[in-house]
């Protein structure tokens, strides 16, 4: 065996051996991907629904009725 011969050898393992590892990276962040999109879609459930509260408190604190019994707790 020649000398070019064992250099053209030993740089295909050595990429033989890069593609691997990028490929066994890559399967362990899939499954690291599905863990945090589950978590991305209960923190957007949670948003909405922080979403909808602060509109409730918006309209109780824009109420007219509200803003008179404010008034009459002041003149008390």
């Amino acid at each position: 065996m020649d000398p070019f011969q064992m250099v053209v050898i030993i740089v295909l393992i050595s990429v033989g051996a890069g593609v691997l590892k990028n490929y066994f990276k890559m399967k362990e962040n899939q499954q690291a991907d599905a863990a945090s999109d589950k978590d991305v879609q209960r923190m957007k459930a949670d948003i909405e629904r922080l979403k909808e509260r602060v509109h409730v408190l918006e309209k109780i604190v824009t109420d007219n009725d509200r803003q008179l019994a404010d008034e009459i707790r002041k003149l008390a």
